[in-house]
């Protein structure tokens, strides 16, 4: 039996996440003073998303001169005492501004289960469908004064919107995917149709709208009538979406690639209001010619990377923004027979920044030659503890409800990683 994956593997890797809730109501009693109290006060999220599995060892946790260790060194970072892979030479530089939990240890080693494990956070079984991650946070937190989704997803290949990963939360908490971050298709009104016409037909759809949805379920038809309003809110805003226009600049610090135009527009979106925003990298489980492939891969999330995190920083915006990076699980110390590296959940690395974070720290470690943790190990309910409190959400306390039964937002027998919280 090969080893190797194959692309269904991942199929299920690329349906993912989120969603929205009610924003609040200001109308005209919103006052400059109170404007400016609601922006102090946003809470957003950037979720980078490295489908397949990013290796630890070149990346967040490198051992260079172990027998697992590889051909890269390690290289010191703008903290003292902290040393990540020379892979990464511009998150080495942002790193006082960066937190990494090194000692992740979770239970799935394949795709299918280790995606939905890790955005859902593993909470006990409840005998109903978490939401991933995004669409938590879209319900907890709201869409704020945007007047744009609360969660867009951002992803190489098609897009559209998802409403499968919002879980119990219902449709209406599915996600915006822009793919290959391209606004929806069709999504201009026609030339030949006028305003008034345009007005005419979503006030007919609207009556329609309420007539199939008197004697059926609510959370179906919510979700349709929710992706024309985004359609509504977007059609106002197309300009996001021409990254084309931001200077050269930019453009060359974040890579022409996928990852970095995406980052790129990521920080628009930010920038514009969107609570959560995903964007997810494809590519990253090594089987075979890992090392070239680290080589490939890794400066291509380094550079974008390490540019959105200054730039939040510059713009004062990382009070506000919680930035994660992470996958599925890690890649193997052992160098299987094809010169790659297989999953690995037992112990591995995640890259956190921003908002309720502490900068410059690096939690947890590994054993000398990066096969199990030492120490306590934190499983993915301890991540989504971690991030929920970053957000200023306790998890020990507040409470989901479906349909009247009160559910824990993530796993009661996990705790955050204190070490990492400011």
């Amino acid at each position: 039996m090969t080893p190797l994956c194959t692309s269904l593997d991942h199929r299920l890797s690329r349906r993912m996440f989120l969603g929205a809730s009610g924003a609040m109501a200001l109308g005209g009693l919103a006052t400059p003073v109170l404007a400016e109290q609601l922006r102090k006060e946003r809470k957003q999220v950037l979720f980078v998303w490295l489908d397949g599995g990013m290796s630890q060892l070149e990346s967040w946790d490198p051992k260079p001169n172990t027998p697992f260790g590889g051909p890269f060194r390690s290289i010191p970072t703008s903290v003292p005492g902290i040393h990540i892979s020379e892979l990464l030479p511009n998150c080495a530089r942002a790193m006082k501004h960066l937190a990494i939990v090194r000692n992740i240890s979770t239970q799935d080693n394949s795709h299918s289960a280790g995606v939905e494990r890790i955005q859902r956070g593993d909470p006990k079984n409840r005998g109903v469908v978490y939401p991933y991650f995004g669409s938590a946070v879209a319900k907890l937190v709201g869409s704020g004064d945007s007047g744009l989704p609360p969660y867009v997803w951002v992803k190489p290949m098609s897009g559209g919107f998802m409403y499968k990963d919002a879980g119990f939360l219902g449709p209406k908490y599915g996600a915006l995917a822009l793919g290959d971050g391209k606004p929806p298709e069709n999504l201009l009104r026609p030339a030949d149709v006028t305003s008034d016409d345009d007005r005419e037909r979503n006030e007919l759809r609207k009556l329609a709208d309420s007539r199939y949805a008197a004697n059926r379920r609510p959370d179906t038809t919510e979700a349709n009538s929710y992706a024309f309003e985004l359609a509504a809110q977007l059609q106002k805003r197309i300009e996001l979406f021409d990254v084309s226009k931001l200077p050269a600049k930019d453009q060359e610090r974040y890579g022409t690639h996928d990852l970095g135009r995406h980052l790129l527009l990521a920080r628009r979106l930010l920038e514009e209001g969107v609570t959560f925003v995903k964007v997810t990298s494809y590519g990253w489980d090594t089987h075979g010619d890992h090392f070239n492939g680290a080589a490939n891969l890794h400066p291509k999330f380094d550079k974008p990377f390490a540019a959105i995190i200054e730039d939040l920083a510059e713009r004062g915006m990382l009070d506000n923004v919680l930035v994660i990076a992470i996958a599925e699980f890690g890649r193997t110390p052992r160098i299987n027979g094809h010169l790659g590296r297989d999953h690995w959940p037992e112990a591995w690395s995640a890259c956190m920044a921003g908002r309720g974070i502490k900068k410059g720290v690096a939690a947890g470690k590994t054993n000398a030659n990066g096969t199990e943790v030492n120490g306590e190990p934190v499983d993915i309910g301890g991540l989504f503890h971690t991030w929920y409190e970053a957000l200023g959400i306790s998890g020990d306390k507040v409470r989901y409800h479906n349909n009247g039964q009160p559910l824990p937002i993530a796993h009661e027998d996990m705790h955050a990683v204190k070490e990492v919280l400011a």
